[in-house]
């Protein structure tokens, strides 16, 4: 039986390159989408990609294209362009972006955790990041006015800002250690408000659903409600490593004399404790749900599923959604 990532023997470009039935698959594929190097191409090399994976699907790719160069292609277009759209994505929306962006801010908001104002300023840029992945990486074709996109991201940085200097208040009568944490409970809550408000559209308007040809039928709030859901939870985990784990190494390191008589290297030392764990956490977490999700047809709208019905054919079970990052 032919692998489902090749058709007649040619790669098929609308399939992943590994399984993503498997956790495994989803992490190899996502490994290679959140590829740090990924934001070093330049937008030529972006361009160049996009243009043989234009050639290769109408069989008119330069003689001696080799499969591997189509895969190198494949790797650099997921990377920067919207898998609905198409468009280029901006390129610290990418997920390509989120190490070396998360670490640096994430190093920053645990470092200067104690200070009123730079709680306000890191949550403030942590918030501003996150509006802008969340809104780069939405689910379907989804249009968002600047009205809504505003009023989005002013409720998910107030909520932040909030949260973080409520807990950072709560937090300075306890143990030096219970402190660190502070960053992420706060970045654990936003993340409940700024995902959904930055993609508000899908929640009132719906995803496109397909079968599983691809085929559009329709769209829907109920799978947009999952999407959702699933992207909250994966980016909670996400920010879990690498803000948990290097609190209880940077508390350890705070007590050793090289510590006390160097302070400055403290900053350094947590922000690339932070990234050797985003190198993993983000792809594995990336991966615990399908980016092609399914959701059954009897939780859809009623309107939905009578549409479905009037397709006629074999009855439908399920119908699938791109969850979004």
């Amino acid at each position: 039986m032919e692998s489902p990532r090749l058709i007649d023997g040619r790669i098929n470009l609308d399939a992943p390159r590994y399984d993503q039935s498997t956790f495994l698959g989803r992490a190899k594929h996502f490994f290679t989408i959140t590829d740090p190097r990924n934001i070093l191409r330049t937008a030529k090399e972006l361009d160049e990609a996009k243009d043989i994976l234009i050639k290769y699907r109408h069989r008119n790719e330069p003689v001696g294209t080799t499969d591997e160069q189509v895969w190198r292609a494949k790797k650099m277009y997921e990377s920067a362009f919207h898998p609905d759209t198409g468009e280029k994505m901006f390129i610290i929306g990418r997920m390509s972006a989120q190490v070396p962006m998360n670490m640096s801010i994430c190093g920053c908001m645990m470092t200067f955790y104690k200070s009123t104002s730079a709680v306000l300023f890191w949550q403030w840029i942590n918030q501003s990041f996150n509006a802008i992945v969340n809104y780069t990486n939405r689910s379907g074709d989804s249009l968002i006015t600047n009205k809504q996109l505003l009023t989005g991201y002013g409720f998910a940085t107030t909520g932040a800002i909030a949260v973080a200097l409520g807990l950072n208040h709560l937090a300075k009568s306890a143990p030096p250690l219970i402190g660190r944490y502070v960053p992420f409970a706060a970045v654990a809550a936003a993340n409940c408000v700024n995902i959904p408000c930055m993609r508000q559209t899908e929640l009132v308007r719906g995803i496109p659903v397909t079968d599983e040809e691809g085929n559009r039928i329709g769209d829907s709030k109920a799978a947009a409600r999952k999407a959702i859901a699933s992207v909250v939870f994966s980016r909670i985990v996400m920010a879990s490593p690498g803000m948990s784990i290097p609190p209880i190494i940077m508390n350890y390191l705070d007590s050793k004399a090289f510590m006390k008589r160097w302070p400055i290297l403290a900053s350094p030392i947590q922000t690339c404790l932070v990234g050797l764990c985003l190198v993993f956490a983000t792809p594995l977490c990336c991966a615990i749900f399908p980016q092609r999700s399914s959701i059954a047809v009897s939780k859809l709208e009623p309107e939905l599923q009578e549409k479905i019905k009037k397709r006629g054919g074999p009855p439908m079970e399920y119908v699938y959604f791109n969850k979004g990052l």
